[in-house]
């Protein structure tokens, strides 16, 4: 959704192919990339063809970038997109790896997530990560997400399968 949402330390905001070098930065990481379901992108023109496909005024995609104001660089975007055959949120958010352990995502996404509960019904959000990733399964329980159930998810590419953990908060 083209929205702007401002935290103590972060704008959160639409991400356009002007932000493609930012955006590279953590997406050509692979530690960064270890547990997404999309692939380690292998260059920035990739990168670009990404961010050419997304609808920014998509009204069920709430997926936003991260602006540090501090420094005023991108450093990770995230957010909820609705899932209506289920009647849930699904949470999705990656970061630059110089800026993990300082709670920027659980302060975006609980920035996104009010702002959208002021607009639209939210019954539940649900997050899957691989049980080996333990950082996002403490991102899920600080912001209120318990266990739901196990699950197993494979990359995009095939190139791996991960034993997951899906995680629920419900309003």
């Amino acid at each position: 959704m083209n929205v702007t949402i401002e935290t103590e330390r972060l704008l959160i905001r639409p991400v356009t192919v002007s932000d493609a070098e930012e955006i590279y930065k953590w997406a050509s990481d692979p530690d960064v990339t270890k547990y997404m379901i999309y692939g380690t992108h292998p260059n920035i023109e990739h990168t670009r063809q990404w961010l050419e496909s997304l609808d920014i005024n998509d009204e069920d995609s709430y997926d936003l970038g991260f602006v540090y104001k501090e420094t005023g660089q991108l450093i990770g975007m995230g957010g909820i997109v609705y899932r209506k055959e289920d009647d849930r949120w699904v949470i999705g958010y990656n970061l630059r790896k110089d800026h993990w352990g300082r709670g920027i995502v659980v302060e975006a996404l609980n920035a996104i997530i009010d702002h959208v509960r002021k607009h639209r019904e939210i019954k539940a959000i649900v997050g899957q990560f691989a049980i080996e990733n333990t950082k996002s399964k403490r991102v899920m329980e600080k912001l209120g997400m318990h266990f739901l159930k196990d699950s197993e998810y494979t990359k995009l590419d095939n190139s791996a399968t991960f034993k997951a953990n899906i995680y629920i908060k419900e309003y």
